[in-house]
């Protein structure tokens, strides 16, 4: 049964069962893959960003029609070859002009592919580090566990086409007729227990005490009212309410 992140002294603590960390593993090295940069880090801050730009470090001893080559070799393959779910995790910066929305994109997204991959390194580790059911995060560790799982809660919803609030409604309200075994009632449970997870670590960010929170979790699940005590919408299909999918 999951537990909400909490404060420990200078640590973040979550708990999560064997079946939660090995889904929101899976989860995290998929969105990992997609996010992957097309040119790894080097460690060297400069080299990583000139490299990030598509630009090669050689091209001033290059003549003008072989520094243009340089510039495109990084770019990213045709946009109609696109995931779309790439659209959700590296929004376009001007929507209104597509030149200065690939020239924008061509000069940022390798960094920003790099710098969200690294979120999802450091929250893999702490995954894979769990002792027990204890997940812990230190100062560092939180704002980018955080930061992972909104990803991979973006990729998530796209996944199930929930890209509007209208689509979540309509998505939520759907689940009142789906059937147990249909993947996409799978798909939700997990997305709901991501959203509930990345609150309880916000909470823990902003130093809220959410000791009661989990005590009247604790009692919900023996009343089996989880609901009104949480203050969320949570359907039997919740990871939350017994712990796994």
């Amino acid at each position: 049964m999951a537990r909400a992140f909490l404060r420990e002294q200078d640590r973040y603590v979550g708990l999560l069962e064997s079946i939660e960390r090995t889904v929101l593993h899976g989860l995290m090295q998929q969105t990992r893959q997609l996010l992957s940069p097309e040119i790894e880090p080097t460690g060297n801050v400069f080299d990583d960003l000139v490299a990030s730009m598509g630009v090669s470090l050689g091209a001033a001893d290059r003549g003008p029609h072989d520094a243009d080559e340089t510039a495109t070799e990084g770019d990213s393959p045709s946009l109609a070859d696109r995931d779309p779910a790439l659209d959700r995790l590296l929004p376009t910066a001007h929507r209104g002009d597509d030149e200065i929305a690939a020239e924008f994109r061509r000069l940022t997204e390798e960094g920003l592919r790099q710098r969200k991959s690294g979120n999802l390194d450091v929250a893999l580790e702490c995954i894979e580090g769990a002792v027990g059911d204890r997940v812990v995060l230190d100062e560092s560790q939180a704002p980018a566990f955080l930061m992972a799982l909104t990803d991979v809660r973006l990729l998530l919803g796209e996944r199930m086409g929930m890209r509007t609030e209208e689509d979540a409604e309509a998505l939520h309200a759907a689940m009142d007729d789906i059937d147990d075994d249909d993947p996409l009632g799978y798909a939700m449970a997990w997305y709901d227990f991501l959203t509930w997870l990345q609150e309880t670590l916000t909470q823990a960010l902003m130093g809220t005490d959410l000791s009661d929170v989990v005590a009247a979790y604790d009692d919900d699940l023996e009343d089996d009212d989880l609901d009104d005590d949480l203050g969320d919408d949570v359907d039997d299909d919740d990871p939350r309410r017994d712990g796994a999918v």
